[in-house]
């Protein structure tokens, strides 16, 4: 019997409850900042942060053709769609209602793995994956109290969140491919500065129009918290784990990613929470330990 990847299991689940704290807390930075330039902001620090990250390490193999094509992509649809997806999405809806629909992001994973890397999805993996579906079908019929945000939230918003999740689901199915060529601290940086790239031209557009002297301290900071951990340390930590983890394994922490979404929701914003959501989390926990539960050995004769 393998040895159980306790720390790879460990930097997925803090990658993607890093994830969640960071999407419901920009719905704070949404009523401060116009979302391209938002997005744009992020980007820019976190490039200097992690500007000694973009280098070739002594002993890392120089980047194919093809690794080139994979670092696009993974930027452009795990980095700036689902920024700008998560980043509307969340401005129409709610922090809780993020973390609702991105419940699905297991499901959508491991169809992708299955129909693009061709990997091998257990009856065990199923039901963990199952677990999370039936946990965003009982969110779903929560009726929203009068009053709150998603009661008066329109489809498109809802639409984008769905956008967001397929988003996530190609990030960590290309991510898998590339972890094993690159460096996880040289994919975080890369894609980084791709995003960078795709998103400069709007968020120029929206500088140019904003007032930079009305954003409060506590903004400023919140905003260093968002660029860091969206585009820094959940990077590399998910990297990190997708080292020694499948990917349909890897998908099912991203239940991580709502509960701690609807736990800022409810615990800094004052969204509503009742006995359905709870429910719907249990059973999001309980597919994350179906999918790490060590294996049985067999038995020998």
């Amino acid at each position: 019997m393998p040895a159980t990847p306790w720390f790879a299991y460990a930097c997925l689940a803090a990658s993607m409850t890093l994830v969640g704290s960071y999407v419901g807390l920009s719905k704070l930075l949404v009523a401060v900042f116009p979302v391209f330039l938002l997005a744009w902001l992020r980007f820019g620090i976190a490039a200097v942060a992690m500007a000694h990250w973009v280098r070739r390490a002594p002993g890392d193999a120089p980047l194919s053709a093809h690794d080139r094509k994979l670092l696009f992509w993974e930027s452009f649809l795990g980095n700036f769609l689902f920024s700008i997806c998560m980043l509307f999405g969340v401005k129409a809806t709610s922090a809780l209602a993020a973390g609702v629909v991105m419940a699905a992001i297991p499901a959508a994973v491991a169809l992708l793995s299955w129909a693009v890397m061709k990997e091998r999805v257990g009856g065990r993996m199923w039901a963990a994956i199952g677990c999370a579906a039936i946990g965003i079908a009982l969110l779903a019929v929560v009726k929203a109290p009068a009053g709150s945000a998603d009661a008066a939230a329109p489809w498109w918003g809802y639409a984008l969140l769905v956008g967001a999740v397929f988003c996530e689901a190609c990030y960590v199915v290309i991510g898998k491919r590339l972890t094993g060529n690159v460096s996880p601290r040289r994919i975080s940086a890369l894609i980084n500065l791709w995003g960078l790239a795709l998103v400069t031209p709007l968020g120029i557009w929206q500088a140019l129009s904003f007032d930079f002297r009305a954003v409060a301290t506590p903004n400023w900071l919140l905003l260093v918290f968002y660029s860091l951990a969206a585009s820094m340390v959940t990077v590399w930590l998910w990297m990190r784990g997708l080292q020694n983890v499948p990917a349909p394994q890897a998908g099912v922490f991203s239940v991580m990613l709502p509960v701690s979404a609807a736990l800022v929701g409810v615990l800094f914003l004052g969204e509503a929470f009742g006995a359905g959501h709870a429910a719907a989390f249990a059973l999001a926990l309980a597919g994350l330990l179906l999918a790490t539960w060590p294996a049985r050995a067999p038995l020998r004769p």
